[in-house]
């Protein structure tokens, strides 16, 4: 440092050159270089297993006799042969790693389930039902609502509230709302619930000459417009969530059910009522608001980028829409 050259002490020289006293020794005598560090995974490890020692576990677990067994199960068998190469963890972690893990049995293999692909162009063609529960207000008790509903118009065709859920009321259900509604679908959809699949049902189905569907094993949307319907009714701003007894949930549901067939303004089907595209009434609504969407573009046709055009009823109504699959449909 010049200042200490030309004769001030270490002390004032550091003072005036604005540097502590460390930093000037350290500057003076540096200290020596350090050799690369070497990365902690490429460090010796008085714990790691040999190459050889490594082979030996490879080998017990791809063994003939191994190969069904889970690692555990070869890691204490060979234990208690009296060989004792690493501990379990280390087995574990070298199987991972040559993709020796998980269920090393013969697994049982299911054929795939075919996708449901339905198609209805028209009401009373194909049906689908589901069954909900709606809780009591006394504890571990509660009601089954089984609901019918059309696919095409999204009109609930049938229901009834039972205080268990089985075959037979399945049965019941689906003959009165054949007689009621005059018609016997061609195919009705259902998830696999228990009722679902029972014989009588199977049997009743085959009595009618109905096609019977059903949805894969735990694929939720293969039966929508049922959950919809489901979602609808429990999402109702008047939902009670628990009832008294049976009699209160028939009383609800059955108000309910009227309500949405005859007012609610279903988006699928083009704000239409259920019961108006069930009947066909949709139409005469479709032609009053067309006017009314006229009566709006004469008066003010520049607040219209084209002319405005009342929504209409899809042709059809699908279940899975196909893309490379066959299609399951109601001729």
């Amino acid at each position: 440092m010049a200042l200490i050259a030309d004769g001030l002490n270490v002390e004032v020289a550091c003072d005036l050159a604005g540097v502590s006293q460390a930093t000037h020794y350290r500057r003076m005598n540096p200290p020596a270089a350090l050799a690369e560090p070497i990365p902690q995974k490429d460090r010796v490890q008085p714990a790691t297993l040999t190459a050889e020692e490594v082979g030996r576990i490879v080998g017990f677990l791809v063994d003939e006799d191994n190969a069904d067994l889970s690692v555990t199960e070869v890691f204490v068998r060979c234990w208690d042969a009296g060989i004792h190469v690493a501990s379990l963890s280390a087995w574990q972690r070298i199987a991972r790693a040559r993709n020796l893990t998980g269920d090393r049995r013969r697994l049982a293999t299911h054929k795939p389930r075919a996708i449901p692909v339905l198609c209805a162009n028209r009401p009373n063609q194909v049906w689908s039902w589901d069954i909900t529960t709606l809780p009591s207000i006394d504890r571990g008790r509660s009601f089954k609502l089984f609901v019918i509903l059309d696919v095409f118009s999204r009109y609930v065709v049938g229901w009834r509230v039972e205080a268990t859920e089985n075959g037979p009321f399945a049965v019941e259900m689906l003959t009165d709302t054949i007689v009621s509604e005059g018609a016997i679908p061609e195919v009705l959809h259902a998830d696999r619930g228990s009722p679902m699949t029972s014989g009588v049902l199977t049997a009743a189905l085959a009595n009618f000459d109905i096609v019977q569907s059903h949805s894969r094993p735990r694929v939720s949307n293969d039966n929508p417009f049922s959950e919809a319907q489901f979602k609808t009714c429990k999402y109702s701003m008047d939902y009670p969530r628990r009832f008294r007894d049976i009699e209160h949930a028939r009383e609800w549901v059955a108000e309910f059910m009227h309500r949405y067939n005859h007012q609610n303004h279903h988006s699928g089907i083009g704000y239409y009522t259920p019961m108006s595209v069930h009947d066909g009434s949709w139409i005469i609504e479709q032609n009053h608001r067309q006017d009314v969407l006229n009566a709006a573009f004469a008066a003010n046709p520049a607040r219209y980028a084209r002319r405005p055009q009342a929504s209409t009823v899809n042709a059809e109504s699908w279940i899975n829409y196909p893309t490379q699959t066959e299609t399951q449909t109601a001729a």
